[in-house]
């Protein structure tokens, strides 16, 4: 795994520089274009060019069940991740509709769904295991596991890559995975369970503090782990978790701007900057997800999001709506 800790590209100022001048020369106000007019600078940063793109948007969706569903902390059963895949690659899903919006290409993981799909379009298969361990039991998966979930997260990226891509979004799908989530939220940045633990797929008061209790016995039992980020994803996370930490900072390591969408894909980009603190640079939080705690990590991480729709459904959702607004700044900037 030493590929995780090897550095982003160091970046040339002066593209920096030769945004904010362009941005003084447009016919507007100084500044009258607010956030659209930091976002083209940051662009042009990123991607190293003094005209930057927002056009050929890649979406990867990861997808993987969790042990933890055992435990009743879900709405929906778990056979709903097979469910939703399916609705995925028939068009049905909202980041479906998103992708074709934003004439992105869009293709689904499956890093570890219990159910097994059989091969189709728009279906990368590489199964780490039919779905994690209980994690309030035993860990979640093993270190073998980890690596190759990271790994689906690298290859990912190096798809996109290979199609040109200006702009990454990763997304996740998997039923329970916002008690993973909340486990992580606190173990990493010190928070009791009920400033972390939501409704997820709509659960209800009770169904929270069912939720909020099984939180309270994963973080007892790995306790150990003390502040490695990497162990507390190998005890508790999902496969797709771990291979959204793994596509975040393959994608900083090649200078790919990322838009990150809520919840679950923040966690996991507060992972990544954990381990790999560079790549907070190439992060573009979407949106404030109506979950708890996802304000936490933007004040963490110092972040600003460039939506507050109250949205919570995953997929990668939030992050292709937040795409108009960038191509919006990218064009206004270049035109």
């Amino acid at each position: 795994m030493d590929w995780i800790y090897k550095p982003c590209p160091q970046r040339d100022t002066s593209f920096k520089q030769k945004a904010v001048q362009r941005q003084e020369q447009l016919t507007k106000p100084p500044g009258s274009l607010g956030r659209l007019e930091q976002l083209a600078i940051q662009f042009a940063d990123l991607q190293q060019t003094q005209q930057p793109s927002a056009e050929n948007i890649s979406i990867a969706i990861f997808a993987a069940d969790h042990g933890i569903a055992e435990e009743g902390v879900s709405a929906f059963p778990q056979e709903v991740t097979a469910q939703m895949v399916v609705n995925f690659l028939n068009s049905g899903a909202a980041i479906s509709v998103l992708a074709k919006q934003q004439n992105a290409t869009l293709e689904i993981i499956d890093t570890g769904i219990a159910s097994e799909l059989p091969e189709q379009d728009g279906l990368i298969v590489q199964r780490v295991a039919a779905g994690t361990n209980n994690s309030l039991k035993q860990e979640a998966m093993s270190k073998e596991q980890l690596e190759s979930a990271l790994q689906a997260g690298y290859d990912a990226v190096e798809r996109a890559l290979a199609r040109h891509t200006d702009v990454f979004i990763g997304g996740e799908m998997g039923i329970a995975n916002t008690t993973a989530a909340s486990a992580l939220y606190c173990a990493l940045l010190g928070l009791d369970p009920q400033e972390t633990t939501g409704a997820g797929t709509g659960l209800d008061a009770a169904g929270i503090a069912h939720k909020t209790a099984v939180i309270s016995g994963i973080l007892k039992r790995h306790q150990k782990c003390g502040n490695d980020t990497l162990e507390w994803l190998r005890c508790v996370a999902g496969f797709e978790i771990v291979a959204l930490v793994g596509a975040y900072i393959h994608a900083a390591q090649k200078g790919l701007p990322i838009v990150v969408d809520g919840f679950i894909s923040s966690l996991a980009a507060l992972c990544a900057v954990r381990i790999q603190p560079e790549v907070n640079d190439y992060l573009i939080f979407s949106h404030v997800s109506a979950e708890k705690a996802h304000r936490k990590v933007l004040e963490i991480l110092q972040q600003k999001a460039l939506l507050d729709l109250g949205m919570r459904l995953g997929e990668g959702s939030g992050a292709a709506v937040a795409v108009s607004l960038i191509k919006s700044a990218v064009a206004l900037h270049n035109q």
